[in-house]
């Protein structure tokens, strides 16, 4: 006889603590539209059943704001082993705020904790209470910004190759005339072999991200992102059916919701979707928009926050490979035990570490909050 199946207890989110920290980078940094000295990670903390769960975005403090002001209250007391049920409480509650930006990289924050919190609860690493569906995610070193010299640029990329990544990207696009010469020296510091990224961030106008394809494809270049602005999807779908077909042309980052990407799949704008937990709403959403790629046969590639991307990505059969973004990498190091880097150009989730298997490191992190 078949026996009923048994509702588990409800397990109440009591509280959720909320931090902030702002990390200095290395060096100056900047793209093809944008300069920034400094990077802020905000820090959610949920706690439930004995136990504190951990997730995060990189965001404006604002998002802090907002996540103690308006979705701490709207969570106390939800279930914390019902994640979706919270997601939508929290997409219901910013209603009249809109999805895209900051309400959504809040979302995504909290989100992200909820996960790490249910793991933790039921004592799993995260792949293994979404599924595993592989044991480890490719990734590409990412960096190479148009503020480095060109010293500066080679040995950062050279030494992502030193270590086993045999994928690497750099930024292009603020001093344009410049960019070729700069995708050559790259190419001369880390070999035939390696495979060679550019970022654009939307720098360029349509023709002249076409030109730059063009001779790019020269130099085995097999990656081109946001040649044009993300906004611009008919420009996109023009690279992507004009550009060298050895290069795919990418984008996504910028999405918030599932109908973001939708819109750009509608397009056919892209060869390679991306996005990014600590953007889109979290992992709850992530894991739509790979559906929504293996539905169309489009790769997804996971953008930056390696250690907020990995679990899921293992969980998943359509992602290519995930971001290994020099920021990012730096301040998880700075924050959290836990961080696992690159074996062999690959990143592992430790399976004897519950959740995400990360711990704050208070005492480190201080000097940084706000």
């Amino acid at each position: 006889m078949t026996q009923p199946l048994r509702r588990h207890p409800e397990t109440p989110i009591e509280r959720l603590d909320v931090s902030a920290y702002r990390i200095p980078t290395d060096l100056p940094e900047a793209d093809g539209t944008l300069s920034w000295d400094s990077t802020t990670v905000v820090i959610v903390e949920p706690r439930a059943g004995g136990m504190r769960g951990l997730g995060f975005t990189y965001a404006d403090e604002a998002t802090a704001r907002l996540i103690k002001t308006m979705l701490a209250d709207v969570l106390t007391g939800l279930d914390a082993m019902s994640v979706p049920a919270a997601w939508a409480a929290m997409v219901h509650a910013i209603r009249n705020l809109g999805r895209p930006g900051i309400a959504s990289m809040a979302i995504a924050a909290v989100d992200n904790a909820l996960w790490d919190l249910k793991a933790r609860l039921l004592d799993l690493p995260l792949v293994t209470l979404l599924g595993a569906a592989r044991d480890g995610v490719p990734v590409y070193g990412s960096g190479g910004f148009t503020s480095y010299s060109i010293g500066q640029l080679q040995r950062q990329l050279a030494g992502w190759v030193e270590t086993g990544i045999g994928m690497v990207k750099m930024k292009i696009g603020t001093h344009p005339a410049d960019d070729l010469e700069r995708v050559r020296k790259a190419r001369e510091a880390i070999g035939p072999e390696t495979r060679l990224f550019v970022d654009a961030n939307g720098a360029y106008s349509r023709k002249q991200a076409l030109a730059q394809a063009e001779a790019f494809s020269a130099l085995d270049v097999s990656w081109f992102e946001e040649p044009v602005s993300s906004d611009d999807l008919p420009g996109l779908h023009l690279l992507r059916d004009r550009a060298p077909a050895a290069i795919d042309i990418a984008a996504g980052e910028y999405g918030y919701d599932l109908r973001y990407f939708r819109r750009m799949l509608d397009a056919e704008s892209v060869d390679v979707l991306q996005a990014d937990v600590s953007r889109c709403a979290g992992i709850s959403e992530f894991l739509r928009v790979a559906a929504l790629c293996e539905a169309r046969s489009v790769p997804l590639s996971a953008h930056c926050a390696p250690s907020l991307h990995l679990h899921s990505c293992c969980a998943l059969t359509q992602v290519r490979h995930l971001e290994y973004f020099h920021d990012h990498v730096r301040c998880d190091h700075l924050l959290f035990d836990g961080v696992v880097d690159p074996v062999d150009g690959v990143l592992h989730p430790d399976l004897t570490r519950p959740g995400f298997g990360l711990t704050l490191k208070r005492k480190d992190a201080a000097r940084y909050a706000l």
